[in-house]
Parts: C-alpha cells; sequence; structure tokens
C-alpha cells in the first residue's frame, strides 16, 4: 500500500486495521469525550470500602457525626409510618436510595443503610478502585448539603444544621 498510514488497533476486543484518513475517522468515533461515550458509572459501595484509605476521616465520622447512624432515626419512627411514608426517609437516611447501586433494603443493602460518605461525595466505585481524586467529589457547597438539609425539615424535625461542620 503506498501514500497512507497503516495501523492495527485493538478496541473492545477487536483488531481494526486502518489507513490514513480513515484511522483519523476511528479515532474521532471512538474518543469517548468526542463521541458522546462515557465509562461505566460509578457504583455505590459503602463508607466501610472508604476505611482502607481514609482511615482517620473514617473513625472520625464514625464516632461523630450523627449521619453516620442515621437509619436509627427511621428504626425509632417506623411504626408510626406508612410505606410511602419510608421511603421519603430513606432519601435523606440512607445512602444512595432511589438511585442506581442505591439503598434498597437492610436486608439487601446493609451497607448503605446511613447516610455514609457517598452521600457528601457520590458514588464511590470508580475512586475505589483507581484512587483517583478526580473521581469523586470533594469540593462540597452548601448546595451539596441543602439536598436533604432544607429550611422546612429544618423546621419540622428541630435539628441543628451542621452545614460545613464536615463528617471528618
Amino acid at each position: 500500500m503506498t501514500g497512507g498510514l497503516l495501523l492495527t488497533l485493538r478496541h473492545h476486543g477487536l483488531f481494526l486495521t486502518l489507513t490514513g484518513t480513515f484511522f483519523c475517522l476511528a479515532v474521532l468515533i471512538s474518543t469517548p469525550s468526542l463521541a458522546g461515550q462515557q465509562g461505566p458509572a460509578a457504583r455505590y459501595i459503602g463508607s466501610r470500602a472508604c476505611r482502607p484509605c481514609h482511615k482517620k476521616e473514617y473513625a472520625s465520622f464514625t464516632k461523630y457525626a450523627q449521619k453516620s447512624k442515621s437509619y436509627q432515626s427511621i428504626e425509632r419512627l417506623k411504626k408510626g409510618l406508612s410505606k410511602d411514608d419510608l421511603k421519603k426517609c430513606y432519601g435523606c437516611h440512607t445512602t444512595g436510595y432511589g438511585k442506581p447501586g442505591g439503598f434498597i433494603s437492610v436486608e439487601k443493602t446493609p451497607g448503605l443503610k446511613n447516610d455514609g460518605c457517598e452521600v457528601c461525595h457520590g458514588p464511590g466505585s470508580i475512586h475505589a478502585k483507581t484512587q483517583d481524586p478526580a473521581a469523586i467529589k470533594s469540593n462540597l457547597t452548601r448546595k451539596d448539603c441543602e439536598v436533604c438539609h432544607i429550611s422546612a425539615r429544618i423546621k419540622a424535625f428541630r435539628y441543628t444544621p451542621l452545614i460545613h461542620g464536615g463528617g471528618h
């Protein structure tokens, strides 16, 4: 073959042989940021998965942060609640409820039954696997807290919000 670049590459288990202009086109199509493709979505894995690398933060979180024991509030009040009311509680008292890989039930997802690290920092499977700081949310804002800590809930449940007090 003359006048062109010949390249064989492996893409998703297939070997592709590309030449000249077709090589450039294939690179553009297979580049995730250009093709609109994304990698696998991060999944919830529970706070215990954070402990090996973040020992000090994990110890502080489990000792001082009330949210690390948030499911106890549901257990205390569940006798007087309907199933629908309970589901409303799960959104702020468990990790990832209603989201892919999030809390389903104490039996099916016991490691997600309390508010854990991932409530604030997002699903941690990719971060835990790659240890890439960019794979987890680290610069939290008041808006992140206000997903659950809204004025109506603060008044209704008479708790003092510890926004930016930190869990660790």
